[in-house]
């Protein structure tokens, strides 16, 4: 949450104040002393008597001091629309207070409206560039708004100021790699262990970065120096008081749930604790003050030999979960294709894991794997459209699995779902609690399909059927579908997760993944009409959490 300041006023010491003069300084006074209600009856008492009573030259000071504490109250209490039009108020009276500016800044931000907040916090810079919250919640925004080239020029102006900043260092990193600048990335966060070696953040960034450049030993050992340093990262939650505080784990070297959206805004503090095979962990010292736990580890493959590990200290913790990790050990394409077998007017790929070493020549592969369709071929734990392919015979699949002959595969039984316009059609719901709701949908002329790769950008007609499905899913998916969804999401027992599927030409669910691996973000830049799907996604997750953690829904 943005740093934030409180109200500092300076009354002109008149011998005998003003009733208006007066009321301030006793909402000052009580302001002071914490008592909040008894400081904004005495300001809004000074504000009626101003009318007509003061002079030109006092008014403008003292009604900017009484809107002022009026806004800094209402900030406090979450009022974020009586708190902007009090401090707009205060401006208009006195355009010079910094303090009104950049508080008025962190009530945009807080409501979530980051561009205002950015000219806003420009404005107290512009009176006072020295502004520490100013310049540190203003780099916030621009993150947040993902204007990367203006917050990493901002980011080099503090650095040669201030050369001795790790932080201003380890922010610049997260801005090089939102730019796919990764070397200078990583030579950023290099640099903030050199300025702090106690820095884990950017310890568990070097790791990320390492894994990604496929040096995995490296990310290994910076993952375990992190875990060391600090196995808690702690944020506050972006309101005040926190409504509970939650705990997430985390797998450093696998597959998770991606939450930079759903946590964004948090009313909640979140510890959020990295898992590692080699440590143990005490459930008493890490569910300390903790009303709810969320398993963010979610790729049962990339994660097989740490799930345990969570999963029993899952159960030492002893608090309401989401995601217990023994249920995410069920998720992998295999054990799917087996849970979810027999379910009326749904189709579940067959999937078969063929083993690193197994035997792979064609007479093998067609005694043991004799489908009667394609075949989609994958390495275990991969994700996307790399090295996946289709494949027609059994020459061609043992030419594909001697490519990796260390690597497990999985080999998937190909449904056809082409369309009857000749167009393939991928859905993605997200499962949420006792909740199914649309995401989005990938239309394109090839069975492999993922939003991005597709030419949708450009077809306003295909904007139009995903904008039309995400408005009402059911005028797509009969009762008979929602019927076979919710037996998928009895059998497979999670809180938070998500599918992707499709329609055959006999109108058949067909599924093609499970599991809670399933990326929600509020990026829809050229397809703003998803919002309003994506921030239902959003409440529907919050309600849960709330749910979970025995919080009050109206708190």
């Amino acid at each position: 949450m943005p740093a934030s300041s409180s109200t500092v006023v300076r009354p002109d010491p008149a011998a005998t104040p003003s009733p208006t003069t007066r009321h301030l300084r006793e909402g000052l006074e009580h302001y002071g002393a914490g008592r909040t209600r008894e400081a904004v009856e005495a300001f809004q008492h000074g504000v009626a008597a101003s009318e007509g009573e003061l002079s030109a030259a006092e008014s403008g000071e003292t009604l900017s001091q009484l809107h002022e504490g009026l806004g800094d109250a209402a900030r406090l209490n979450g009022d974020h629309a009586s708190a902007a039009a009090h401090y707009e108020a205060a401006l208009r009276a006195a355009p010079h207070l910094v303090e009104c500016w950049f508080n008025f800044g962190n009530v945009q931000f807080q409501a979530g409206k980051h561009q205002e907040a950015i000219a806003l916090y420009l404005q107290a810079l512009k009176l006072n560039w020295q502004h520490t919250g100013a310049r540190s919640n203003l780099l916030q925004a621009l993150m947040a708004t993902r204007q990367f080239i203006f917050a990493k020029a901002l980011l080099f102006k503090l650095k040669a100021e201030s050369p001795w900043d790790g932080r201003i260092c380890f922010q610049l990193g997260k801005v090089h790699f939102e730019l796919n600048e990764l070397d200078l990335a990583m030579d950023s966060f290099r640099q903030a262990v050199a300025l702090n070696p106690q820095d884990a953040e950017s310890v568990n960034w070097i790791g990320a970065l390492k894994q990604a450049m496929g040096d995995t030993a490296g990310a290994q050992a910076a993952y375990e120096e992190a875990a060391r340093i600090q196995p808690l990262i702690t944020r506050p939650a972006a309101k005040s008081p926190a409504e509970f505080r939650l705990l997430a784990l985390y797998a450093p070297f696998g597959g998770n749930t991606p939450t930079e959206y759903l946590f964004q805004d948090a009313f909640f503090d979140t510890d959020t604790l990295a898992l590692l095979t080699s440590r143990q962990y005490d459930a008493e010292l890490f569910g300390q003050n903790v009303q709810l736990v969320i398993n963010l580890i979610s790729d049962a493959d990339q994660t097989e030999a740490l799930l345990p590990v969570a999963a029993d200290l899952a159960d030492r913790l002893g608090r309401p979960m989401i995601n217990h990790p023994r249920k995410i050990l069920r998720t992998t394409r295999d054990a799917i294709a087996l849970l979810l077998q027999g379910i009326p007017n749904c189709r579940i790929p067959k999937a078969v894991r063929l083993k690193a070493g197994a035997d792979r020549s064609e007479a093998a592969l067609r005694g043991a794997f004799p489908f009667s369709s394609s075949v989609l071929a994958r390495p275990v734990g991969t994700h996307g459209g790399d090295d996946f392919e289709k494949i027609e015979d059994y020459a061609a699949l043992a030419a594909f699995l001697s490519q990796r002959p260390d690597q497990d595969h999985y080999l998937i039984e190909y449904i056809d779902y082409c369309s009857a316009d000749g167009f393939f059609r991928k859905y993605r719901f997200i499962f949420i609690d006792d909740e199914i709701l649309p995401y989005h949908l990938c239309i394109g002329d090839e069975w492999k399909l993922h939003h991005v790769n597709t030419d949708m950008a450009n077809q306003p007609w295909m904007q139009k059927e995903e904008e039309a499905f995400l408005n009402d899913p059911a005028a797509v998916f009969t009762p008979a579908h929602y019927q076979a969804m919710q037996i998928i999401r009895q059998r497979i027992g999670l809180e938070y997760w998500g599918i992707d599927c499709a329609l055959d030409a006999s109108g058949n669910l067909v599924l093609f993944e499970a599991n809670a691996s399933m990326l929600v973000h509020a990026r829809n830049e050229g397809f703003l009409y998803k919002t309003p799907a994506v921030s239902r996604i959003k409440a529907a997750f919050d309600a849960m959490l709330r749910k979970y953690a025995g919080s009050r829904q109206d708190a």
